[in-house]
């Protein structure tokens, strides 16, 4: 009898890889203290797919972690449709409390959701926020908007997310982030890849931007063991 497992399609999605594979990656990982802050899309928010395990990106990535460090703390003080602004005056106390080591930042997804965006702004207060971030002293990551998200009263929406993106990678260099870009990643073309809102990556979505966040530390990992 051929026993068909409950998470075959992630299982078999070639753009994933297992929490032990991804443990595998990550095995010289030194972080004891994961710590994310920021909007839905930090909180991992999204629609259940079938044959894929119901977590966030962020709980992924933790999971993954604890078969390194099995004592691994990890907070996520997202709040769903907090701004940048917002982010630093609900949850940056509760961020430095818990002093972590690697930190996740938000891209500022709800700052372009605006009659007319001042990027101008949006990229202070982005920079505010690194500023924040990068004084715990942790490893920071961060994401890029994905094409697939759209938001169609918006008729430069395409333009909104290019600028924010742009802002993001050069933060990202200037504060040593990694930054997990998805934009131009292969799954953005998926038909079931968005929530029934059409705006949050759903769970197959989110196995795959753990694996990505799971690649791009362990390349910064073997680019710092490279410069020992």
């Amino acid at each position: 009898m051929t026993v068909t497992s409950t998470f075959a399609a992630e299982e078999n999605d070639p753009f994933c890889l297992s929490t032990e594979d991804a443990a595998g990656l990550l095995r010289a990982a030194p972080w004891r203290r994961f710590g994310v802050f920021g909007d839905s899309l930090s909180a991992g928010t999204g629609d259940a797919s079938p044959g894929y395990v119901d977590l966030g990106w962020a709980d992924r990535v933790a999971a993954v972690l604890r078969l390194i460090v099995p004592g691994l703390a990890y907070l996520n003080t997202a709040e769903i449709g907090s701004t940048t602004e917002e982010t630093l005056a609900r949850q940056q106390d509760r961020i430095l409390e818990f002093a972590p080591d690697l930190l996740h930042v938000p891209c500022g997804a709800n700052d372009i959701v605006r009659r007319e965006p001042d990027f101008a702004a949006i990229e202070a207060a982005l920079r505010r926020m690194y500023d924040v971030a990068s004084g715990t002293g942790a490893q920071l990551t961060t994401f890029t908007l994905g094409r697939a998200y759209v938001v169609p009263v918006f008729p430069d929406w395409t333009e909104r997310v290019t600028r924010l993106n742009d802002i993001t990678r050069a933060l990202a260099a200037a504060y040593g982030a990694v930054v997990v870009d998805m934009y131009d990643h292969p799954v953005n073309d998926r038909d079931d890849l968005l929530s029934a809102d059409r705006i949050h990556f759903s769970t197959s979505g989110q196995a795959v931007m753990a694996t990505e966040v799971a690649r791009g530390l362990a390349h910064l990992l073997d680019n710092d063991n490279a410069r020992v």
